[in-house]
Formats: C-alpha cells, structure tokens, sequence
C-alpha cells in the first residue's frame, strides 16, 4: 500500500490504497516513517504522492476508532520529513484531508491538482490535531486562516489554497510529473551537502 520508486537519489513514495481514499493504516504510516529515514543518506529529491483521484483522506475509520486519529506515528512521521535533508515535495494528485495534512505540511514545496480540497475536521471529530500540524499550518498561512481550517472546519479549495500559501503551484495530476521534472533538476545535479548547506540557511 505504500510503493516506493528510486531512480538514484530521486525517491517517489506513493500512497496506494485508492479504494480507501489512500486511507491510512498505522502499517503505512510506520511503512513511511523508515522509507522517510532510509532516504535521510541517501535521496537528494524525495515526492509524495498518491494513486488514484485523492491524495489521502486521512486516517482508515476502523483504526482511527480503534486509537489511531491519536496515535504518535502522526507526530512522527510529519517530524522525520521535516528533517530530511533534501528538497521534499508533496505531489498532491487530490483531495488532502485530516492526518494526512501533517506529511504534506512537513514538505518544502506543495504542487496541488486543481480540482483538490483541503480540511482536518479535527473539530468536528473532538480530536485534537498532531502537535505541529497547526505550527506549520500557521506559519504558511497565518493564525487567522489556519484557525479557518482547523477551529472553524473549513473546506477550502484548491485555488483559494494557492491564494493563501497553503500550496505553491496548481498543477493538474496528470502533469505533475513533468513539473517536478523542472524542479528536481537543480538539486539532483548538486551534491547533497549543498542542499542540506542551503536548506539548512533557509530552516536554521
């Protein structure tokens, strides 16, 4: 359900689980972390997508009655993506919603498909979301616009997402390939000290 392509130190992770929504299970969350770790020494572009029309709808219901919209693998894995050293895109192919924000939030660059929403019914749902999530949230769209989404549980469309920062291009899935072709270029080219040099200014 998680399938990993390498083409060198270009690293492709693609949720695949389409008939759920690219629901998430904690075997793909913990599947992610050590794919996440494995390419802290050795990827220097590492993309997150998904299969089919939606890139995740957050947490499998089953496991998330069961304990998993609170568990710490969340925390985790938003944390160890934040980490990497290389440039991390989230290839959004769909719609992104609940725990699904934190892999998302925790990438450098967010391309979006045009027709995606995004909302974390935290609020709704009475859980609260992972620790870092509304940081990051708030730091890309301000307090104001992130408490839209996770206090007044907003759905918000692609092209207002764009509008606040939320993502940074609008592209369609079936394109996206070749837009992160134009930005894996540069980095794939340098070596890894040199991205992890300037990453590093960027996120001191």
């Amino acid at each position: 359900m998680i399938d990993l392509t390498r083409d060198g130190a270009f690293w492709t992770v693609t949720l695949n689980r389409p008939e759920k929504a690219n629901s998430l299970t904690s075997a793909m969350l913990s599947d992610l972390i050590a794919i996440a770790q494995e390419a802290r020494s050795a990827a220097k572009v590492f993309v997150l997508t998904g299969a089919g029309k939606v890139f995740s709808a957050g947490a499998d219901l089953d496991e998330a009655r069961a304990g998993l919209a609170t568990s710490p693998l969340w925390e985790d894995l938003s944390g160890v993506i934040a980490e990497l050293p290389c440039l991390t895109i989230a290839a959004l192919n769909g719609t992104l919603a609940g725990g699904a924000f934190g892999m998302a939030l925790a990438c450098d660059l967010r391309l979006s498909d045009p027709g995606a929403k995004f909302f974390y019914p935290v609020m709704k749902l009475g859980f609260l979301p992972q620790p870092s999530d509304p940081k990051r949230m708030a730091t890309l769209i301000g307090p104001a616009r992130a408490k839209m989404i996770l206090m007044a549980g907003q759905k918000i469309a692609a092209d207002e997402a764009l509008s606040w920062g939320l993502v940074d291009r609008l592209v369609p899935a079936a394109e996206q390939g070749v837009a992160i072709a134009e930005l894996v270029e540069a980095p794939l080219a340098a070596s890894s000290d040199h991205i992890a040099g300037i990453k590093a200014l960027i996120h001191p």
